[in-house]
């Protein structure tokens, strides 16, 4: 438990943080080309381009064997990865919609509220708060898409932007 500490201690400043962009300063650091280095470790080269570009997933085995190659402590990538799929899954937790205690059923009156693809749709769901909604309904929609969002979304439907309050 003591070894499991002291990587989480040293490498804290890096949660959150898609291990491959770090991986991709290590490599720098230590003046290690990406194209000879993932040949070396037996993984394509575009592969593990993607993997230092934080676009795909840093699997157990590659992880280990990057680590052996660096001479890193044993476990530290696959650490890094799982702090970073925490991170994506708490952030899509937290963005699954809006309060719906908040928001009228009324407002969306010619469609399924729940059938609202909130992320795809946010253009139309901004409009309509923001031309037929109460203050709460706009407050908790400007909270939830924040104000950059809402204000782009106003200037594209032609829509003067409100003067919003900053996200809290």
């Amino acid at each position: 438990m003591l070894i499991f500490v002291s990587v989480k201690a040293g490498f804290e400043k890096y949660k959150g943080i898609h291990p491959g962009i770090i991986l991709e300063r290590e490599l720098k650091k230590r003046s290690i080309k990406q194209r000879p280095f993932a040949l070396a470790i037996s993984e394509h080269p575009q592969t593990f381009n993607a993997i230092t570009k934080g676009k795909r997933k840093l699997n157990t085995a590659l992880a280990l064997r990057i680590e052996k190659e660096l001479q890193m402590e044993e476990g530290t990538l696959v650490i890094l990865q799982s702090w970073y799929d925490i991170h994506i899954e708490k952030e899509k937790q937290q963005n699954i919609g809006p309060n719906m205690s908040i928001l009228r059923k009324a407002l969306f009156w010619d469609t399924d509220i729940n059938q609202i693809d909130w992320a795809k749709q946010f253009k139309a769901v901004i409009k309509r708060v923001f031309e037929k909604g109460n203050d709460k309904e706009k407050a908790e929609i400007s909270r939830f898409y924040g104000n950059a969002k809402i204000k782009l979304a106003l200037q594209i439907q032609g829509t003067k932007p409100p003067t919003l309050k900053p996200n809290m």
